[in-house]
This record gives structure tokens, C-alpha cells and sequence, in this order.
């Protein structure tokens, strides 16, 4: 109904709407806002861009090792963090953190990787499955 009066309106004008609607009714809900329009009645709202998972919303990802990092974690702590840069299977590359302690991957490993940011470790939002794929478990040391 909206484009067939939109359509009218473009080809005949805004006298020739007033059988069906009138002219000032029907030009208030068409017209595009102005800057001033805004001003006085501010503007449509802003939206916050979502934020993207590196795996796209999947519960787990295949990827390849391209490099093994050591990264350092933001202030109050202070370590030396394992983690690997990934090419995942769409294409994207990220970076993931290796839980425990030990690990035996290098370059052109096979991994499964899960969603689970290291709070510590700036831009890291996924971490390795271990004992999946090339990566071993964690070996448990006898007391």
C-alpha cells in the first residue's frame, strides 16, 4: 500500500493524494529527514556494531598452526603465556591460547580450537582443545 502511495505521489504530486489521504499526513511520513529534523528530534538510534567471534558462533573450529607465540598478559600478572597464530578453516587467523602445562605443537599442526577468551591476554578469544587432533594432553605427573 506504502509503495503504491509513494509511487502516486512521486508521478502526480502531493495534490492528487487528498482522495485517499491527506497531503500533509501523507508528506510527514514519506519525507526524508533533514538535519534540522534531527536536531530538534534527534536522529534514528546508533547502533553498537556486535562483536565478532573468530569462529563465527560454531562450538569448535579446525585450524593450522602458522606460529607459536609466547605472549605477556596485561598488569597485575606476569608469565609467560603459551599460545599459537591459527588459520581456521574459514579462512580467518587468530590467536589462541594453549591451556596447560607443555605442549608439542609447531608449525603446520592440525588443532581444534574453542571459544574461551584468556582475560589476561589482550585480542585472544579462542584457546586449543587439548588432546584433539596434533595436540597431546596434558600429562599428568605422578606425586
Amino acid at each position: 500500500m506504502l509503495s503504491m502511495l509513494v509511487h502516486m505521489f512521486q508521478n502526480h504530486g502531493a495534490f492528487t493524494m487528498t482522495k485517499l489521504m491527506p497531503a500533509s499526513v501523507f508528506v510527514s511520513t514519506v519525507r526524508f529527514k533533514t538535519l534540522y529534523d534531527m536536531h530538534l528530534r534527534g536522529g534514528p538510534p546508533a547502533r553498537r556494531p556486535q562483536p565478532k567471534s573468530p569462529i563465527s558462533g560454531h562450538p569448535q573450529m579446525r585450524g593450522v598452526v602458522l606460529k607459536v607465540l609466547i605472549k605477556k598478559p596485561k598488569k597485575p600478572n606476569s608469565a609467560n603465556r603459551k599460545c599459537v597464530l591459527v588459520r581456521l578453516s574459514n579462512g580467518k587467523e587468530t590467536v589462541a591460547w594453549i591451556p596447560g602445562e607443555g605442549h608439542n605443537l609447531q608449525e603446520h599442526s592440525q588443532v581444534l580450537v574453542e571459544g574461551g577468551r584468556k582475560p589476561d591476554l589482550v585480542g585472544v578469544k579462542i584457546r586449543v582443545m587439548r588432546g584433539k587432533l596434533d595436540c597431546a594432553p596434558v600429562i599428568k605427573t605422578p606425586k
